[in-house]
């Protein structure tokens, strides 16, 4: 899976000009264990995975950009500074255990993660699901 690298890089342009709410640092928890946040990055990590690999899906880059807004924002809001929340888009042990986490996910929802043909599979059935990923998701025809 390449897609934490995406959405690392689209976290950290609009990680940039924002400021970091009152809670000092260490009061809070990892980001990895903010479900709010890390379990909503696997879900975008795996809607741009899906339209990397699948020649007839493709991604809404508008929402998947604004959702992503919207995670900064409520990290920031919930007092992480933005060197924090850099650091968690940045890290490859992070995007290492993402994709491990994304891996898994799609094997128990019964596609192979490894072909294209089953990240298309798994992208559709999202899509025709209503999830969050399907949400960030359409199809190319």
């Amino acid at each position: 899976m390449t897609s934490f690298k995406h959405i690392a890089f689209a976290f950290a342009l609009i990680a940039g000009p924002m400021i970091a709410g009152p809670v000092a640092a260490a009061d809070l928890p990892p980001l990895r264990e903010v479900k709010e946040i890390d379990q909503n990055m696997l879900w975008a990590g795996l809607a741009i995975e899906v339209a990397d690999e699948c020649p007839t899906i493709d991604v809404k880059k508008m929402k998947g950009l604004s959702f992503l807004w919207g995670l900064k924002n409520r990290a920031s809001a919930l007092g992480y500074s933005d060197d924090e929340i850099r650091a968690y888009v940045d890290s490859d042990a992070e995007e290492a255990r993402i994709r491990d986490l994304g891996t898994a996910y799609i094997r128990a929802s019964g596609f192979d993660p490894t072909t294209s043909e089953g990240l298309c599979a798994f992208g559709a059935s999202e899509i025709a699901r209503g999830s969050i990923i399907g949400s960030f998701l359409k199809d190319k025809s």
